[in-house]
């Protein structure tokens, strides 16, 4: 008997070491613990989930997913993410986050992911001109202390989010390539992916949200995209130097294009060179260094001349395409866009990341009087209204970033380079003709009726100075054609971003959708 005792007593234990492994390593795995090497381990034990256990699955962990999984999971969604790669990103833009975009991270609870990062403040930009230059500030005299522009390593930024999001017991992430969404009957149920090691996967969820970027394999079943390719950055860090005005952007408007600098460390600076067309000097035969050491550096302020050339000569140069996308969703049943994938437009003014971070806003607000997410197409129809009310703030960046791109951008016609001139003299005026515009760009005020106001006063701008003090019919005539082509910038942009939804979206029906009824 003693003898038995002992041996029940032995297995007992046995088996109470076994279930408390299975707890902890359940639990590791449930709260996406981040290792050494900033990479997020794999949740979930290979069964497929039927959709009982997830509210809603997000399709990458970029800037949006990232901040959309904390937000929805905060709110108490039960949230699985699915992402290509849960290392540390390490890209050449979303590295500036305007004032309205922290104002958006504050909303959300997620500000303290700027922190511990080497997160610079940034509080307005400067401009250069052939040998001039003007400092535009943000106007933040109304706004809390810390409130301004932040620029800082993209990769830095997503791992603290993500790790934020993965402290919610009832949010996983995992590393896995989405191949596509599991359609039934028009309806989207789920998603297959795959793992690292090649394993396939399914997943299912009432709402899947798909954030996997400007370069998504997923967004054609969900939107019509019409993917524009202006141009090309060409980025390099410059180490060890400072900027001519401290804790600003820097705009350069370099011929053919503009070169923008700015903070990124307390020890670097990020340049990125516009490069027009898609196709760039070759990097790997030398072509590249000589184009930045010939015609862009005699170009850029003396002050960093030597930090640039240190910087080519290092070899470090990465490039990368701008795109831009106006947003055209196919609302379908089980599925939304949001981020890169789903509205691009040029980073020139680093606006990608306020209009991703003012979504999640609106869709969380829009979520939260919903507790049942099953009926696919009442949700689907109420959330035809985030197209439309996000329209106003968003239309007004992209636009924005688009036209202003144009306008720095040298042009072969006379009008044109008038408009460019007009464009840097009228904000150096300073007053309401600087704190408008910047407004705008910041973030602070993005109103798309404030926005035709000031370009086209640029333009008018450009006119009188023309006509001023005598007017001629050499200057009458590029007058006109200045306007007109200052409307050629303008309203192709504004008429593809849609009209209505931009200026007048309380007259769109889905502007007033209510929430379904549970």
């Amino acid at each position: 008997m003693a003898y038995q005792y002992i041996v029940a007593v032995i297995v007992s234990l046995l088996g109470l070491v076994f279930l408390y492994k299975r707890i902890t390593n359940r639990a590791k795995a449930s709260s996406s613990v981040f290792g050494e090497e900033n990479c997020v381990e794999l949740t979930g034990d290979g069964e497929v989930d039927d959709g009982s256990r997830t509210d809603i699955i997000i399709v990458g962990a970029g800037v949006a997913g990232a901040a959309l999984a904390y937000t929805l999971g905060k709110d108490g969604r039960r949230v699985r993410v699915i992402e290509r790669d849960l290392n540390e990103p390490d890209r050449i833009v979303g590295e500036l986050l305007q004032p309205g975009g922290y104002l958006k991270l504050i909303e959300l609870g997620l500000e303290d992911c700027v922190e511990q990062i080497d997160a610079q403040r940034v509080y307005g930009y400067a401009l250069f001109k052939d040998g001039k230059n003007t400092k535009l500030s943000y106007p933040l005299e109304n706004f809390r202390s810390d409130v301004a522009g932040r620029s800082f390593h993209n990769g830095r930024f997503i791992q603290r989010m993500r790790n934020k999001a993965a402290t919610l017991p009832n949010v996983s992430l995992e590393q896995g390539s989405v191949t596509s969404l599991i359609e039934e009957k028009g309806t989207i149920k789920g998603i297959q992916y795959k793992t690292k090691g090649g394993e396939e996967f399914t997943a299912y969820a009432p709402l899947t949200i798909v954030c996997d970027g400007g370069f998504s394999n997923l967004r054609r079943a969900l939107c019509d995209p019409k993917v524009d390719v202006p141009s090309c950055f060409v980025g390099l860090i410059l180490e060890n130097c400072e900027l001519p005005h401290a804790n600003h952007g820097h705009v350069i408007l370099a011929d053919p294009s503009p070169i923008l600098f700015y903070p990124i460390s307390s020890t670097e600076v990020r340049c990125l060179v516009d490069v027009p067309g898609q196709k760039v000097p070759s990097v790997s035969n030398g072509e590249m260094a000589h184009y930045l050491k010939t015609m862009v550096a005699p170009q850029i302020p003396p002050e960093l001349y030597t930090a640039f050339i240190t910087a080519v000569n290092k070899g470090n140069i990465r490039t990368m395409t701008n795109r831009s996308m106006p947003a055209a969703p196919l609302p379908t049943p089980g599925a939304l866009l949001m981020g890169d994938a789903f509205n691009m437009r040029h980073p020139l003014t680093g606006g990608g990341m306020t209009v991703a971070l003012s979504d999640i806003v609106l869709l969380r607000d829009l979520l939260r009087p919903l507790y049942n997410l099953h009926d696919a197409s009442s949700l689907s129809r109420y959330l035809e209204s985030f197209y439309t009310l996000r329209k106003p703030v968003a239309s007004t960046i992209n636009t924005l970033a688009g036209a202003l791109y144009k306008v720095f951008s040298v042009s072969p016609d006379a009008a044109m380079e008038e408009m460019r001139e007009a464009c840097f003299d009228y904000l150096s005026l300073g007053g309401s003709f600087s704190t408008g515009p910047i407004s705008l760009l910041s973030g602070l005020n993005p109103h798309p009726v404030s926005l035709v106001l000031h370009f086209f006063s640029v333009a008018i701008y450009g006119v009188g100075r023309l006509l001023l003090p005598f007017p001629s019919p050499a200057r009458i005539w590029t007058g006109v054609r200045l306007i007109s082509g200052a409307s050629g910038i303008i309203f192709p942009i504004i008429r593809a971003e849609g009209i209505r939804q931009m200026f007048f979206p309380a007259t769109v029906p889905a502007y007033y959708r209510a929430p379904p009824v549970d």
